[in-house]
């Protein structure tokens, strides 16, 4: 088992070593995981894992490989019924005719409702269509439904309409080793190419070795720059929430760009551009980059893209306070159109298939702040995107 878990890890390209594999070997003599699942998944990730971009495909490899392995001890815990079990019981599902007969309470009006539920409640509450709670039609809580709500100690979306979630939540980085699915990905994205001579001169210059040498009698290499795309790419990529479907397709152009952009990128942002953006999901909150210092740093010749699939409150374009996870003091539209100012060759790739965009508010918003350059992320759509990034 412990043999195919090696080579699962070394498929899925994630360098691990026999020295490391050996390693985590003499601790398990040692009983350092002391017959745990869980001890034993810290154990063999210490000891096989020496870069964080890899705790995913780590992940992943465990989780197939280790499937439903547990001790003794963890079984006989589990057959009692989770709590979680019993909360998934009490979530509400409601008809769509139940559904519209519950009005949403509009922008101010939530806001000011939540302040004096704060002040009033004092205690727990489900099934309910006032109180912060669970299970009911309130605006505020968790397992229910509510058209616009705020939700608040939920795990994961369910009805996609909170227009605030009061809980930290965790996004993973895409993975920039993807290999595409397909190589007219690649070939849609080299349509944004200007070749250039940059760099050292170690590229064999064949034609002017044959001159130099025909003209001076002895064999005299030249070498010249090697030919480079001179294009610069800055991608932002949203994360998380609805954009989970679509991590595949993004993970796809992420790893095609890097492959053929010497000059790129890339920073992360949820939902809708903000006051700030960030490098790595992990620390999200802990390690951010100022929108303006990205606006600062990098000239105005860059190509400028945007993935996403722009579903989401039309108040977290439009409001201030609108994003769904912080106060933001400006509205999602001010910073986008501070982006296209300053990088006028910019486009917005969305996933989701283009005959949909006209259901979703917050779609047509974005497409309107763009110009209309919002394309689908299909390879028609990215050729149109490369074609209009190269005028």
């Amino acid at each position: 088992m412990f043999l195919n878990f090696f080579t699962e890890l070394r498929s899925a390209k994630v360098p691990v070593s026999l020295r490391e594999y050996l390693t985590l070997l003499e601790g398990l003599d040692q009983d350092l995981a002391e017959k745990k699942v869980e001890d034993f998944y810290y154990l063999s990730r210490a000891c096989l894992v020496k870069d964080e971009r890899n705790l995913d495909k780590f992940d992943k490899v465990f989780g197939h490989v280790f499937k439903g392995l547990e001790t003794m001890g963890e079984a006989v815990e589990a057959a009692e019924i989770p709590e979680e079990w019993l909360r998934k019981l009490a979530e509400r599902y409601l008809t769509e005719d139940e559904k519209k007969e519950i009005e949403a309470l509009g922008w101010d009006k939530l806001w000011e409702t939540l302040k004096e539920r704060m002040k009033e409640q004092k205690g727990r509450h489900q099934g309910g269509n006032k109180w912060i709670g669970t299970a009911g039609t309130s605006p505020y809580g968790a397992y229910g439904y509510n058209p616009e709500g705020i939700r608040i100690g939920q795990d994961k979306n369910r009805n996609f309409s909170a227009v605030k979630v009061w809980d930290k939540r965790e996004f993973k980085d895409l993975d920039d080793d993807v290999e595409l699915g397909t190589r007219n990905i690649k070939i849609a994205l080299r349509r944004l190419r200007k070749f250039a001579r940059t760099g050292a001169a170690d590229e064999l210059d064949l034609d002017g070795t044959i001159h130099e040498t025909a003209h001076k009698g002895y064999l005299d290499v030249q070498l010249r720059p090697e030919r480079r795309n001179a294009i610069k790419v800055l991608l932002f990529l949203d994360v998380g929430g609805s954009m989970d479907w679509h991590v595949e397709k993004a993970e796809e152009l992420f790893s095609a760009a890097r492959t053929e952009f010497k000059h790129f990128e890339h920073y992360y942002f949820h939902n809708c551009l903000y006051e700030r953006v960030w490098k790595e999901n992990r620390r999200r909150f802990q390690e951010v980059t100022p929108t303006l210092d990205v606006i600062r740093t990098f000239p105005s010749d860059y190509r400028v893209v945007f993935v996403g699939d722009a579903s989401m409150s039309p108040y977290e374009v439009a409001m201030p306070g609108g994003s769904v996870e912080h106060w933001n003091e400006e509205p999602g539209q001010a910073w986008l159109k501070r982006m296209l100012d300053h990088f006028p060759k910019s486009i917005w790739l969305n996933p989701v298939a283009e005959q949909h965009w006209s259901y979703t508010q917050s779609i047509s918003l974005i497409r309107d702040i763009f110009g209309q350059r919002m394309f689908p992320l299909t390879l028609e759509g990215l050729d149109k995107a490369m074609r209009e990034l190269s005028r």
